[in-house]
């Protein structure tokens, strides 16, 4: 597939730059500033005429843009909400069949660890910041622009995407670069997903997340955060990390 990547200068975005056309897809990048050896585009996502321009041509879209961490709700709104809204008006007007929208845990970060099952995508939203918030109306906007326009989308609620992971929880929710093309491949390529929302971590020994919605999609983890837990200090159980899924970020 040709595939545009909103964010492509992130750090996702870096990783998936170098591994997705191994899984035979074609790029085009695009980001708020210039990547350097790139054709990429550079345009603020709320500029709609550009955003349009972007997305002409292509078969599916990863968003991957927007402001990744917490900040205020000012800046939030115009570059996650705003900038989520345009992509989507683009989309649905140039024909774009797929979406891949970047969502996150801190959607439902909020959600207590006390559960003895896997946590599931069935689980109702609890945003735990402003950026979390925007994530909640980013899953929002794609239901319905796939029952009202038929533009298909999979949410992935990502845990933790880092060459390694940084900490005792990542060994819960770590992505890793490897999994995350493949299940990024897997979102592009399923048939008829409607509007699917699934969980991002790799097959983690340690998961908190249940991944049965993105294993049907024909995601196969091969990755274990486990093989660096003698390298991490153990998780405090009385701390955010190791009580809410959304961790530190509860505590902003």
């Amino acid at each position: 597939m040709h595939v545009l990547i909103t964010g492509a200068a992130g750090g996702i975005g870096t990783m998936l730059r170098e591994l997705l056309p191994g899984h035979g897809h074609t790029l085009r990048l695009a980001d708020l500033r210039p990547i350097p050896d790139t054709d990429s585009l550079v345009f603020d996502l709320r500029d709609s005429a550009a955003v349009r321009a972007a997305v002409r041509g292509v078969d599916a879209v990863v968003h991957l843009g927007g402001i990744s961490v917490e900040d205020s709700f000012a800046n939030i709104l115009g570059a996650n909400i705003q900038g989520s809204y345009e992509l989507y008006e683009a989309v649905r007007a140039e024909g774009v069949g797929r979406v891949v929208y970047a969502s996150s845990n801190h959607a439902v970060g909020y959600t207590p660890l006390d559960s003895p099952e896997p946590i599931g995508t069935d689980i109702p939203s609890r945003p735990d910041t402003y950026y979390g918030l925007s994530k909640v109306f980013g899953e929002g906007l794609a239901s319905l622009y796939a029952d009202k326009y038929g533009v298909q989308t999979v949410s992935i609620r990502i845990g933790s995407c880092f060459p390694e992971p940084r900490s005792a929880r990542a060994l819960a929710t770590w992505l890793s670069p490897g999994d995350c093309a493949r299940l990024i491949h897997a979102a592009l390529t399923a048939p008829e997903v409607g509007h699917t929302v699934v969980n991002g971590i790799s097959a983690n020994t340690r998961a908190w997340w249940d991944l049965s919605g993105a294993r049907k999609l024909g995601y196969q983890p091969q990755d274990d955060a486990e093989a660096y837990a003698d390298r991490l200090p153990p998780l405090d159980p009385d701390s955010p990390d190791a009580r809410l899924l959304g961790g530190w970020f509860t505590t902003l």
